[in-house]
């Protein structure tokens, strides 16, 4: 599972397998802690981050929801700017 982006401690992930299920969702890891975002919601879907780490996700979800549904789509990865 390709990286993202790293911010704060948290590693941000996405599948880039032709099985993988919708909806477009990464994968936000924070030391033990790991959950499953919606891109288009922002909602987790599964898992669970601390209340800051999950507004974190948040916030550069929305800074890259184009480029993360682009990538979705295509399965062409690339790296993201992270928040720091």
């Amino acid at each position: 599972m390709p990286v993202l982006a790293r911010f704060y401690g948290i590693v941000i992930r996405m599948y880039f397998l032709g099985s993988e299920h919708n909806p477009p969702h990464i994968h936000a890891i924070y030391g033990e802690d790991t959950a499953a975002f919606d891109i288009r919601s922002g909602e987790i879907m599964d898992g669970h981050l601390p209340k800051r780490a999950a507004s974190l996700v948040k916030e550069w979800m929305a800074l890259h929801k184009d480029e993360l549904i682009e990538m979705w789509e295509t399965q062409e990865f690339k790296k993201l700017d992270s928040l720091e």
